[in-house]
């Protein structure tokens, strides 16, 4: 009983960790990819995100509860897992202890994040260029923010790997190589756009 529902609960936090979680990552790299077009094109994509219909509702049961159970769920399999990299040191040994060094990493830029932004802004802080060049600013906070979503895309795009092997949608040795060069290639795009929109905030 109890493995039956640990299998379902690793099976819900991979489902998570893509849908909805990474869709919202991937939607936040396009808003955010507007402030390469300067700070009105990203204002006028803020100002759209903020006025959805129904906003607190989606970011209540789209974001934030599903985040939560993968963060709080991942956490127990980061500090549960019986990482063998050292021992044995075959790449997918090594992708596993990466995934649950950048899953802690995540967490912490995560919740600084949502910090200096969403709870500022319930606070009357307005969220939008301006804030996001003041929080930029400072050097410190600059590369925390660049080790902070390098390890957020890493840890999306290398979770998109085994969320399609337990899946069951690469099921074969040779899908499995050429899903890992995709996510590779998905790791490197979405963080050179994250890191160049991090620089257009500064520049």
């Amino acid at each position: 009983m109890a493995g039956n529902r640990e299998f379902l609960n690793r099976r819900l936090h991979s489902l998570l960790g893509v849908i909805p979680v990474g869709l919202f990552l991937m939607q936040h790299m396009v808003v955010n990819q507007f402030a390469t077009g300067g700070e009105e094109a990203f204002n006028k994509a803020a100002a759209f995100m903020e006025h959805l219909p129904f906003r607190y509702l989606l970011e209540t049961f789209v974001i934030f509860l599903p985040l939560l159970f993968h963060a709080i769920y991942g956490l127990y399999i980061a500090f549960t897992a019986k990482n063998n990299a050292s021992r044995y040191g075959f790449f997918r040994n090594w992708m596993f202890l990466l995934q649950r060094v950048s899953g802690v990493i995540t967490l912490i830029f995560i919740t600084w994040h949502v910090w200096e932004t969403r709870v500022a802004a319930a606070f009357g802080s307005e969220v939008n260029f301006q804030m996001m060049e003041n929080i930029l600013s400072n050097p410190f906070m600059f590369w925390f923010y660049v080790v902070g979503v390098v390890s957020t895309t890493f840890h999306f795009a290398n979770g998109l790997w085994s969320f399609m092997v337990s899946w069951g949608i690469t099921v074969t040795p040779r899908s499995q190589v050429i899903s890992t060069y995709v996510t590779i290639v998905i790791f490197i795009a979405t963080s050179f756009v994250f890191v160049n929109t991090l620089f257009a905030f500064v520049s």
